[in-house]
């Protein structure tokens, strides 16, 4: 019953995740009041996303090495400064420019990995980028905003690392210990129960934080429209220079479909939670928009790299 109800709601995180934005929006009061929930809300859903992930990936470090070193760097680096480039020369607003530096600055997703999988990616190096990129959030995450920030608005650097070390690190860690201690049988009963919350937890998240956001879409303006549709070109680029870059480097299917949603994909609930509780409102507007697309791009784009490799008839 678990599995049915995990495998529907996998079907209809596309409609779902924006229709809980919308019904956010519309009863922002009540989400206002249950904003105290998210982070606990959020580290349950890490720990929930890391049941399926075991050590062993880390093991990928010593094979692939510029594979995962190229990933971190198109994540944290390359895509944050095509994202600072796409926004100053739409928008002529700091905290617009804010926002969507953070909302490609954030980790990989966590979920990620259900696509690499659905697609046939290399799963343990899947893994290890998703354990290495989530254990240095904690640093990585509040530079990149201490940098987008510069010196126009106030932030705590501090207070940011060590929300994401018990919001990400610490549930992600004790997932993959239950996972790596656990029998076979007690951690595949621990996944049928936590798959459904972990989707539940996405919607929930979305749902209360859209409160922050409320305000701009009652009054939705032309901004307002130009900043959904940056996002998602800004998404749109992502996987598609993933890839580019994976078709000129690689000509193994795993390796660039691995490339295409570890760096494709971004731990967006978490940008959410952060930039809502320490940014002003307008930063988390491109942040909370990118849960729009992300499943849905996601699923677009295990079809594109399906003719892709039709088109080249490359190996996996």
């Amino acid at each position: 019953m678990l599995t049915t109800f995990n495998a529907k709601l996998q079907k209809l995180m596309p409609v779902l995740t924006p229709l809980s934005l919308v019904i956010g929006v519309f009863l922002d009061e009540i989400g206002g009041h249950l904003r105290f929930l998210v982070p606990w809300i959020f580290a349950v859903m890490t720990f929930a996303g890391s049941i399926s992930i075991n050590f062993q990936g880390l093991r990928s470090v010593r094979k692939h090495p510029k594979f995962i070193l190229l990933t971190i760097a198109f994540l944290h680096i390359l895509m944050p400064i095509w994202a600072y480039i796409l926004s100053i020369l739409v928008f002529d607003d700091h905290l617009l420019t804010v926002g969507f530096i953070l909302s490609v600055a954030v980790p990989t997703g966590v979920t990620s990995f259900i696509w690499v999988s659905i697609c046939n990616g290399n799963k343990p190096l899947g893994l290890s980028i998703i354990l290495i990129d989530t254990l240095l959030s904690p640093i990585v995450f509040p530079l990149l905003s201490k940098i987008a920030v510069g010196q126009k608005v106030m932030i705590d650097t501090t207070s940011i690392m060590l929300d994401l070390i018990w919001m990400v690190v610490l549930p992600s860690i004790l997932g993959m210990i239950v996972n790596e201690w656990g029998k076979a049988d007690f951690v595949s009963k621990l996944n049928r129960v936590f798959a459904p919350m972990q989707k539940l937890s996405i919607f929930l998240i979305v749902f209360i934080n859209s409160s922050v956001i409320a305000p701009y879409i009652k009054n939705i303006s032309w901004e307002i429209m130009d900043i959904i549709l940056l996002v998602l070109v800004v998404s749109l680029s992502g996987y598609s220079f993933c890839i580019l870059i994976g078709h000129f480097l690689w000509r193994k299917m795993d390796l660039i479909t691995t490339f295409v949603f570890t760096g494709g994909m971004r731990n967006i609930a978490v940008g959410v939670v952060v930039a809502s509780t320490y940014f002003p409102a307008r930063s988390v507007l491109p942040v909370v928009f990118g849960m729009l697309f992300q499943q849905v791009l996601a699923s677009q784009f295990g079809k594109i790299l399906e003719k892709y490799q039709q088109k080249f008839n490359l190996e996996y």
